[in-house]
């Protein structure tokens, strides 16, 4: 098994345990949220959410169904991240977390849409791009909220805190310029998973988890993931950007 398919499976199984979670909570998972309470049918809307990952993640664990579950999660989180997360950068375009929280969203929209191409998709990883610059600004805008969460035995929680934001924010814009997209992606993904391992995974194993963690939690392994899938593709370079070959006479 390589790494693809691996990385592959990893997002099946994640979107598997986020349709159980929705099952098992009897609400929206967290990479749904928020969803205003006054969403009519709100309760068969957050049953629906739950059906559309769980049937979605068994049906890309099958050969012959996997383009099609891709391409209906796709279009799902698409519509979702219209429908609830669009409007708040709509409402409050000025506050940072506004485009924070659609971003997550695009990390799953661009994964899912490579996993249904299965090929070099330029519009992905601009997505990409533009949530990890968004990942990266949150760190800088939300340092009081950051620099609580880096383990004490790191030491100088703030300088993890601009060094994870900077890395976000250098590896977006390299996606979206699509200046060396290839390694601005696992160096991506490699922040992702190193903030999941060491921030969230020590939260969880202490227990006494507060609803906000739990949410961080689950969406930081989506992301993680989705990281995986995006980083084991072939990000295509910006063809304007490269130095063209000498012609031969």
């Amino acid at each position: 098994m390589d790494w693809k398919q691996a990385s592959h499976i990893a997002f099946a199984l994640t979107f598997i345990g986020i349709g159980g979670i929705g099952f098992a909570s009897g609400t929206f998972a967290p990479i749904w949220q928020p969803v205003p309470e006054t969403v009519p049918t709100r309760e068969l809307l957050a049953y629906l959410t739950s059906i559309i990952a769980l049937a979605c993640g068994i049906f890309l664990l099958v050969e012959r169904t996997q383009a099609v579950a891709a391409l209906i999660l796709f279009v799902f989180l698409a519509v979702w991240a219209l429908a609830f997360k669009a409007p708040f950068v709509v409402k409050a375009p000025l506050v940072e977390g506004s485009y924070q929280s659609i971003g997550e969203n695009l990390v799953l929209i661009a994964a899912a849409w490579v996993l249904y191409t299965r090929s070099r998709t330029r519009i992905a990883y601009v997505l990409y791009g533009l949530a990890l610059i968004a990942f990266g600004l949150s760190h800088f805008f939300y340092l009081e909220l950051t620099t609580p969460l880096v383990p004490a035995w790191l030491g100088v929680p703030i300088l993890w805190a601009y060094a994870t934001g900077s890395i976000y924010t250098v590896c977006g814009v390299a996606m979206v310029l699509g200046l060396a997209a290839r390694l601005a992606s696992l160096a991506a993904a490699a922040n992702i998973t190193l903030i999941t391992l060491l921030v969230w995974v020590p939260i969880v194993a202490a227990g006494g988890l507060t609803a906000m963690h739990w949410q961080e939690t689950v969406v930081s392994c989506a992301l993680m993931v989705s990281s995986w899938v995006l980083a084991s593709g072939s990000p295509p370079e910006t063809g304007w950007l490269r130095r063209p070959s000498p012609t031969r006479r």
